[in-house]
């Protein structure tokens, strides 16, 4: 039988509601179903994300070590094929085989208990992801990915909205990251975006130090992947927090609208806190836009 990880369930059942629930209910059966039509064997037990399970395999052709990645399809996750084909493992996991009816992935097996958070340097690893970024930014996206221009034009009309649910201060963050956005948003970019790149998206490898994992690919500013990586081990000392901005904005090339997206993907972040019933933005988010804002100014 396969193990479906309780956590799994509440996270979908919490995110999805009933579909979520009948996804996890379905695991045990997709799995199986691939297990055999791509001739592979279980190797060790399930493994999870918030909305995925991945399972340790071999190729039963080869012996070669793979992970079998079952997750929902919906507008983050059916783009990750595409993505990973189009880095081709340059910076990222490499994709062997999907399918895309259902999302399901054999990807590259990666070193799972070797994520780059077991760097105890924050800086090094930051680094790290520095370089990743520039790799995968530099591809431009493939046809047919969700785009950062729809996306910001949907913010762009929610904020009035949000603004009137949160308290004086927050809702000035909000409205000057909107403020930001807008300056930008007739250019929104056609890089290929990993769209969640922090620390435990990266794994060790064997073919390299460190690969990409688990992209949402998003077309757009590279700018907009700065964020994760600047709340990770998270220092609210302003001097840090500029450090680390400086490291990742170099390798996407244009300051000023690494800001500008930036403060695009605090606003976003906020929004969705609205939408789910949050009385206020989160601090540290605060923190980072009133940093980068008060360098605009």
């Amino acid at each position: 039988m396969i193990h479906v990880p309780e956590g799994l369930a509440r996270s979908q059942a919490k995110c999805n509601g009933e579909a979520g629930r009948a996804f996890v209910a379905g695991l045990p059966a997709l799995a199986e179903d691939f297990l055999g039509r791509w001739g592979l064997r279980l190797t060790g037990p399930s493994m999870h994300g918030v909305a995925s399970l991945v399972l340790p395999v071999e190729r039963a052709s080869d012996g070669a070590p793979a992970a079998l990645k079952m997750q929902i399809l919906d507008d983050e996750t059916e783009g990750e094929p595409a993505g990973l084909l189009a880095w081709a493992g340059n910076g990222s996991v490499r994709l062997l085989d999907h399918d895309p009816a259902t999302g399901t992935m054999l990807l590259e097996r990666l070193d799972e208990a070797r994520p780059l958070t077991s760097l105890t340097d924050t800086r090094e690893a930051l680094a790290v992801v520095a370089g990743l970024l520039a790799r995968l930014s530099a591809v431009p996206a493939p046809a047919g990915l969700r785009g950062l221009g729809d996306i910001t034009a949907a913010m762009l009309d929610a904020v009035p909205g949000a603004a009137e649910r949160l308290g004086a201060a927050d809702a000035a963050v909000l409205r000057d990251c909107a403020a930001a956005v807008r300056e930008v948003a007739g250019e929104p970019g056609d890089r290929l975006l990993h769209w969640d790149l922090h620390l435990g998206n990266v794994l060790a490898a064997q073919r390299e130090p460190w690969l990409a994992i688990d992209p949402k690919p998003l077309a757009g500013d590279p700018g907009f992947e700065l964020l994760p990586a600047l709340m990770d081990r998270f220092d609210p000392d302003p001097a840090e927090v500029l450090w680390r901005f400086d490291l990742l904005a170099e390798v996407v090339g244009d300051r000023r609208r690494a800001v500008a997206w930036t403060l695009g993907r605090v606003l976003q972040n906020g929004l969705w806190d609205v939408e789910d019933g949050e009385p206020a933005l989160a601090p540290e988010q605060v923190a980072v836009a009133r940093i980068l804002l008060a360098g605009r100014a």
